[in-house]
């Protein structure tokens, strides 16, 4: 056993009894095998492809307090149903998370409770579920975070997650959302995440599409510590469509890392896949994107694009956008680039009036703007423009009588 995982493994050990009792037999059957591979894997190194642009030993190596507190005890997880239509939970919970994968095996040791949403075949939610966390208190807390979201056939829903931090203490996220899209399923997955530099968060998302489905995930973070988002979907019904978009700005010391996997595993599917960065100061992306074409999976359409901008000398970006195909009759393209605020704009902008600093915040919301316009949702829309001119202007990060950033 690692020394780095020893911490995790001696407070399951001790707190064992206390996790299966303040839980449920859904979730209490997965942990054996999980603290099995945990224990036998230890934290990825950056020798581990998925995981290169990220130090995790280094990420959980402080002494979190795990928070046990469940949400709700009901002998399942806390289900929010549409309808009150029934649900067996054991068909869908720890069935699409990597079960090689340590840390998502640490989640499944250490998480209390599940958020679950389950929408009824051919029912349209009406309106966006939005799920709030909120992190608070005064001593340095690992939060493990479960949600599984099941579409049956030709439902519909708008889900939005938001991240906030209040209190200055140390916060470790580790999150795992497991999504099943049925049939022509539709769902409009929203993430934003506005934290502080204290913050740590791992997100895993894993997507299951059927025929004929649609999702469509956005992935925004605005403020943040670390943060390594992972999506991994796979389209296992003709006709599936995915669309991945995710934006990103940092300055300070801030690091955010997406990796994402989009498996095409049979024919007449569609992906597109649009991750824009805007990196200040002495903050570090990564974006690592791969496409995976299946033999058999003819007519396969997939587009992936990674754009970058670094606004000063000490940002840096590593960007690894990867097809891998196996099949001859599809139309695929991925590209990215990493550049710095034009000159001649820049140039352009200041001739009619307008003063350096406001003509480089104009120039950034203009690049980040193509990834909010993709969102059919408008209030959500018309927030995150607000949001992000705010970030840009450093507003999110000095609020008043913080210390945050002292």
């Amino acid at each position: 056993m690692a020394e780095d995982t020893r911490q995790y493994t001696d407070f399951y050990a001790q707190a064992n009894k206390l996790i299966c009792e303040r839980s449920c037999e859904v979730m209490n059957a997965s942990r054996a095998e999980a603290l099995q591979t945990f224990s036998a894997l230890g934290f990825p190194t950056k020798k581990v492809e998925r995981y290169k642009y990220t130090d995790v030993a280094a990420d959980l190596a402080p002494n979190y307090g795990i928070a046990l507190t469940p949400l709700q005890m009901t002998g399942l997880p806390y289900c929010h149903r549409i309808n009150e239509a029934p649900l067996d939970v054991t068909l869908y919970y720890n069935r699409l998370a990597d079960k090689q994968d340590a840390v998502v095996a640490l989640n499944t040791m250490l998480s209390v409770d599940a958020l679950v949403i389950y929408v009824p075949r051919n029912t349209k939610v009406q309106h966006p579920i939005q799920i709030s966390n909120v992190l608070k208190g005064e001593q340095d807390t690992m939060v493990n975070r479960r949600i599984l979201i099941v579409l049956e056939q030709c439902a519909e829903a708008d889900i939005v997650i938001t991240d906030k931090a209040v209190d200055q203490s140390h916060f470790l996220t580790n999150q795992v959302i497991e999504v099943f899209a049925g049939d022509g399923s539709r769902l409009h997955l929203y993430e934003v995440e506005e934290t502080h530099l204290l913050c740590t968060r791992y997100s895993s998302v894993f997507v299951q599409q059927g025929r004929d489905s649609q999702v469509h995930h956005t992935s925004f973070t605005l403020f943040n510590g670390h943060t390594r988002n992972r999506m991994d979907v796979s389209l296992q019904g003709e006709g599936s469509e995915v669309i991945l978009n995710g934006c990103v700005i940092a300055d300070k010391t801030q690091r955010v890392d997406n990796n994402t996997l989009i498996d095409h595993q049979v024919g007449k599917c569609q992906s597109n896949e649009l991750y824009k960065y805007v990196l200040d100061d002495s903050a570090v992306g990564a974006f690592a994107g791969r496409i995976l074409v299946r033999e058999g999976a003819q007519k396969t359409i997939s587009n992936e694009t990674n754009a970058n901008l670094c606004a000063t000398s000490s940002a840096r970006m590593y960007t690894q956008p990867m097809l891998e195909i196996y099949a001859d009759d599809v139309k695929c393209s991925h590209g990215s680039t990493v550049g710095q605020i034009s000159d001649d704009a820049l140039f352009y902008m200041r001739q009619r009036g307008i003063p350096e600093q406001e003509a480089r915040l104009l120039l950034k919301s203009a690049f980040i703007t193509e990834v909010i316009e993709t969102i059919p949702f408008e209030a959500l829309r018309d927030r995150l423009h607000f949001l992000v001119d705010k970030r840009l202007r450093g507003e999110l990060s000095k609020c008043e009588g913080c210390k945050l950033c002292k």
